[in-house]
């Protein structure tokens, strides 16, 4: 509806023109047609119909497209009639002789072992001989559609050789082992190679040849959806095939749904129950490459499988690509075995999926809010579904490699020890008890990837946390500790580490740590037994570790946790119960600056009244707690992300505040972390972040230039400009950061890791003082720490620390950080 006016409607139909042709993409807009015009109280309302077609370019690669899908169709129905033929050799000289004195299999062997054969080659020999003149003689109108209709009313020949199937493997495996003579004919039949290769044949079995058909029926929708794709809705064939389609699907469906066993368990060979234990989505390392598998724990074998859709992504199916037998299975290779190379994914791109990831949820949960259509939420669900997938490809990076007994190796990557110990566990605690199993036939190893659909207890991707079963935790003398790990955006990092509590079974930590939450749902315990001893090491996985003695999750609940009162919970592992109490903070209240209620105090006091008052560059703390870690922490992992104990660094805080001469003596019994946790505090409560309120707003636009050169010369412009305590302070804060990423490789903590730590707290200012606010378009709930503004501060930090130098002259450089005051 728009007001009537002489201009107004003009300029709407070209509205709608433009915005047609940005929604449609490869279309083009030939016509939009005003059937009607209607006046209402001085409004009219224009009545259109848009014509679309595509453009002759894309129908011409369409309809080329359609040649080479029909092409290679011939080729594997060439293959196909070949394997077809290899049966029937032998069929015709064993009928023959089974009329004579001296039969190798008796009429009602044959007949049951071929069973349905003949018909199957006839069937597709007409098919092949109808294809091949009209892919010949080809052109865009040719007609394929009628071929392909007769093939798929034919499909219940396929039924008959399917419900047969089992009973004509058993068949020739008895006469195998009954008839020297057939067994030397069933595992020696040729197979003639294609027409460029006419002198060579290849040697197949009876078995494998009897799979062929079971095989070829499963793909016969892929067959049907990949030629529908190429051919357009205009062309003769398209109903033809659709309706082919239909009955393939609908045939398959119900072939699937007779020989799927029952969802809990599945019958083997020796009457024994076949039970899955324990399903998730796994990460696969395929020769360098990453490769998202689903993972299913039977009570005898491990199995391997892909994911992939059926069509119009209604149905899942599952190939198989490996299985091992549980008595088969080990976690210990061979010495030999060379050591695994993990393809790394830059810590920027994780943070891109995850901010990503955290607005689409926001997004979601808006439109929900405002009663939007389904599509619009569907859509976007898809995109998150889409991140999530990418997110759980790239994220993990642990390693779980199995082994077969003939030495090949599988390797997985995991996100966290909880889950790597957990499959362990499960997998040793069944091979106790596993009964053995023989090879799967073909068809055995079909029927249980099929059987996965409706085995599967995780549907969804990432994997969503179920409820957990523990192993009991051996009480004895130990040095023991315990690691706390938290979930971001579905994916486990060690926040806290505990001290070792050495000979005894009842340890009491008693400690308090601050743990930052991203997105996350679950607070995982891990209980360790500290080994001393280097060459008493566990050494699967190709790492050195201590070992886990017990672990357990517990949800983080936000109504729960939303008190101002500690929550108290215990964590069973079943031998021993860990309490522990829990609090939530919400982020703009733990990183509020605050000035001190102690003017001759530290912390909450300016920079610029410390230096003064100490007649200093840079502050004593900042200093004594660089050369501390300097000293002993520049290999410990996660070094300034793993948090201290909260004890530790209140009292290192009040030291310092109350200038104690024996704080040095206190670092060095610290554990480092507590040492790293008071520098962060320190920064984070100075009253004024150490980049200034006032210069905030203008780091925050400087690094969202795209002209590099324009960008390096405004932040370093604006870095200068800071105070000179701040700007010294910095620097020297700046040098170590580096020094701490060189050891990258041992500490864990890149550049980027480091950024994320110190970027909010040497950035962010007050809330009130925020000088950019959040896109009204896309709110960032209180908790979220991946907003926009907080990504702008971690990539300042990190800008500054990807630089080589800073260009400032070497000698206010040598007094800055040399500085005979300091």
């Amino acid at each position: 509806l728009w007001p009537l006016s002489h201009q107004e409607p003009l300029k709407c139909v070209k509205a709608v023109c433009k915005y047609k042709l940005n929604m449609v993409g490869k279309y083009k807009i030939v016509l939009i047609c005003v059937h009607n015009i209607v006046f209402v109280d001085n409004v009219v309302t224009y009545v259109m119909s848009v014509c679309l077609l595509q453009t002759e370019c894309d129908l011409e690669k369409g309809l080329e497209m359609r040649k080479w899908v029909l092409s290679g169709i011939l080729a594997t129905e060439e293959t196909y009639l070949s394997h077809l033929e290899a049966l029937l050799l032998p069929m015709k000289p064993l009928k023959a002789a089974a009329t004579t004195s001296q039969p190798v299999l008796t009429v009602a062997q044959i007949e049951t072992i071929f069973f349905k054969v003949p018909e199957l080659y006839e069937i597709h020999k007409e098919f092949y001989d109808g294809l091949l003149p009209r892919v010949q003689q080809w052109s865009h109108h040719q007609r394929v559609g009628d071929l392909f209709q007769k093939l798929a009313s034919q499909l219940g020949v396929y039924r008959a050789f399917v419900d047969n199937y089992e009973l004509a493997v058993e068949t020739a495996e008895k006469c195998c082992q009954a008839n020297t003579q057939f067994a030397e004919i069933s595992e020696n039949l040729k197979v003639r190679s294609p027409k460029d290769c006419k002198d060579q044949t290849a040697k197949n079995s009876l078995e494998a040849l009897l799979y062929k058909p079971v095989d070829r029926v499963t793909r016969s929708t892929l067959v049907l959806h990949d030629l529908l794709k190429h051919t357009p809705t205009s062309h003769p064939d398209h109903p033809l095939l659709q309706d082919a389609l239909r009955i393939s699907q609908n045939f398959l469906s119900s072939i699937n749904e007779e020989t799927t066993p029952r969802r809990q368990s599945m019958t083997v060979k020796k009457g024994e129950n076949r039970q899955l234990l324990k399903d998730s989505f796994m990460v696969e390392l395929v020769e360098g490459a990453r490769k998202l598998r689903h993972v299913f724990l039977f009570t005898d074998l491990l199995l391997c499988a892909k994911l992939k859709k059926q069509i119009g992504g209604k149905n899942q199916q599952y190939d198989s690509k490996w299985y091992i037998p549980l008595t088969e299975l080990t976690f210990q290779g061979p010495e030999e075995t060379e050591p695994l190379t993990i393809p790394q994914v830059p810590d920027e791109e994780l943070d891109a999926m995850k901010v990503k990831i955290s607005h689409l949820r926001s997004e979601i949960q808006r439109e929900k809010r405002a009663n939007k259509g389904s599509k619009v939420i569907d859509r976007l669900r898809k995109k998150l579904s889409e991140q999530e997938s990418l997110l759980l490809l790239t994220s993990p990076s642990m390693p779980l490699r199995v082994y077969n007994k003939n030495g090949k190796s599988y390797s997985f990557l995991i996100s966290s020890d909880y889950e790597r110990a957990e499959w362990k566990e499960i997998i040793k605690e069944q091979q106790k008890k596993c009964f053995k199993t023989s090879s799967l036939t073909s068809m055995e190893l079909q029927m249980l990837t099929n059987s996965c659909v409706k085995l599967q207890t995780v549907h969804h991707i990432p994997l969503s946390i179920n409820k957990e079963a523990f192993q009991s935790l051996p009480l004895f003398l130990s040095d023991l500790y315990c690691t706390l790990e938290v979930d971001s955006f579905g994916f486990f990092s060690n926040k806290a580490k505990t001290r070792v509590y050495r000979y005894t079974t009842e340890p009491k930590w008693n400690e308090e740590f601050e743990i930052e939450l991203e997105g996350s749902q679950t607070l995982r315990l891990l209980c360790y037994e500290k080994c001393y001893n280097k060459t008493k090491q566990n050494k699967e996985d190709g790492e050195s570790t201590d070992r886990i003695m017990g672990k357990g999750q517990i949800p983080l609940d936000p109504q729960t946790l939303q008190g101002k009162d500690w929550q108290r919970t215990v964590i069973p592992m079943n031998g021993i119960e860990v309490k522990l109490s829990m609090k939530f903070t919400s982020r703009e209240f733990s990183l509020k600056r605050m000035p001190s209620r102690k003017p001759m105090g530290v912390f909450g006091v300016k920079i610029s009244t410390v230096t003064k008052r100490e007649r200093s560059k840079v502050p004593y703390i900042v200093r004594q707690c660089l050369e501390e870690i300097e000293r002993r922490g520049m290999e410990e992992v996660g070094i300034y992300r793993v948090s201290g104990v909260a004890t530790d660094i209140q009292a290192l805080k009040t030291a310092f505040d109350t200038n104690n001469k024996d704080v040095s003596v206190m670092m060095s019994e610290m554990d480092v972390n507590a040492i790293a946790g008071t520098l962060k505090l320190y920064f984070r409560e100075l009253p004024e972040p150490l980049f200034t309120d006032e210069l905030y707003p203008n780091f925050a636009g400087g690094i969202t230039l795209s002209d590099s050169v324009a960008k390096e010369s405004c932040m370093l412009n604006l870095l200068l400009s800071l105070p000179e305590p701040n700007l010294v302070t910095f620097l020297f804060l700046l040098d170590h950061l580096k020094r701490v990423a060189e050891k990258e490789s041992v500490n864990k903590m890149s550049l980027h890791n480091l950024a994320t730590v110190f970027g909010p707290t040497l950035l962010r200012p007050a809330e009130k003082d925020s000088k950019i606010p959040a896109n009204p378009t896309q709110p960032i709930s209180m908790g979220d720490s991946w907003s926009l503004e907080v990504m702008a501060q971690v990539q300042v930090l990190l800008y500054f620390l990807q630089l080589e130098t800073i260009p400032t002259p070497d000698s206010k450089r040598q007094s800055i950080l040399f500085s005979t005051e300091v």
